[in-house]
């Protein structure tokens, strides 16, 4: 047990290097690390909240969803002590920091029910966010159905849902249109 903490060090110093290749492949490795053994990182959490405020997008992007897979083993209620400023990401202006938010928001909401509520509140403001583009904020808003879609049972009330996914029947964008159709489809079965 000893030497993997020694391994996982090594990694997470290695998102301090100054070649491209050797710090992203350490953030990649320790994203995927959270998904299969989230308990071997688990004490690096501060760690990797302190990473969401990093200037580098794509080590930002490998944080928000390594502490998502960390939720699955947080007793601790530290993603709750974070949680506001984790769902802040969705805010932009960066429409790919704000999809790996709302991505990881919905790991967190299946790893701790109780916040299920508050984070689709959070994800749901997606339709009034500012990005570069008009398009990216489509885009957004196909992540945020797809959370929704991973979400929604564990709500006793999904009317709020059933609205924000009407409301995207017209989006001009196709993709996220058709995401619309496919909860709306999908909750009249189960309703």
């Amino acid at each position: 047990m000893e030497h993997n903490h020694e391994l996982i060090e090594e990694v997470l110093a290695g998102i301090g290097a100054k070649r491209a290749g050797v710090k992203f492949g350490a953030s990649k490795a320790l994203r995927i690390m959270s998904e299969r053994l989230p308990e071997l990182l688990y004490r690096h959490f501060d760690f990797f909240a302190a990473m969401l405020d990093h200037d580098n997008q794509i080590l930002k992007w490998n944080a928000t969803l390594t502490l998502a897979n960390l939720a699955r083993v947080d007793r601790a209620g530290k993603i709750e002590a974070i949680l506001d400023r984790y769902l802040d990401l969705i805010s932009g202006p960066n429409m790919i920091t704000a999809a790996n938010a709302i991505r990881g928001a919905a790991i967190i909401g299946l790893a701790k029910p109780h916040l299920v509520r508050r984070i689709l509140l959070r994800i749901m403001r997606v339709e009034r966010v500012e990005y570069a583009t008009p398009e990216c904020r489509n885009v957004a808003i196909g992540h945020a159905l797809r959370a929704l879609e991973q979400l929604a049972d564990l709500l006793p009330d999904r009317r709020v849902l059933r609205l924000f996914a009407a409301r995207q029947l017209g989006n001009p964008r196709p993709a996220t249109s058709a995401k619309a159709r496919r909860f709306l489809k999908a909750r009249k079965k189960t309703a």
